[in-house]
């Protein structure tokens, strides 16, 4: 009897495990310290990619932007993953191709919200974007895209 009740607290024990939540990271916003070496006016997205590291995206009307993205998912048990947190990065540039604004966003209750507002005195330009951009992930039917049932 011994061994039936160790092997009952093994698996209760091992129910718990399979109960608790898992956290997955996906993407990388550089930290404020490597934000603080960049220059408004002086930058390049060449320099600015050498000092912060591969965007996760960039612009698609005029390469002017570079985007940072990460989120934190979590999972309990067999559920579908949750995404729980999401920022991004969006570093843009000026006509002459020089830095001209560092902003970041957020997700709150599924809208999109500034979390740290414009570092320079240039107005973002490219906000539909970021909204399209923040608002559409996970918002898509595979089925759509490859052509199915509509």
């Amino acid at each position: 009897m011994k061994g039936t009740g160790l092997a009952g607290a093994v698996a209760v024990a091992l129910l718990l495990q399979a109960c608790a939540p898992l956290t997955r990271h996906h993407g990388y916003v550089p930290p404020e310290s490597a934000l603080s070496q960049l220059q408004v006016g002086v930058d390049t997205p060449d320099t600015v990619i050498a000092t912060l590291g591969r965007p996760t995206t960039t612009g698609v009307l005029g390469n002017r932007g570079l985007y940072y993205v990460e989120s934190r998912f979590r999972q309990v048990a067999f559920l579908a993953p949750e995404e729980v947190e999401r920022e991004v990065l969006v570093i843009s540039f000026g006509a002459n191709g020089t830095l001209g604004n560092i902003e970041r966003f957020g997700l709150e209750n599924g809208r999109v919200v500034q979390l740290n507002p414009a570092r320079t005195a240039e107005i973002f330009a490219d906000r539909t974007l970021v909204s399209q951009l923040l608002g559409n992930i996970g918002r898509f039917d595979a089925g759509q895209l490859i052509g199915g049932e509509e």
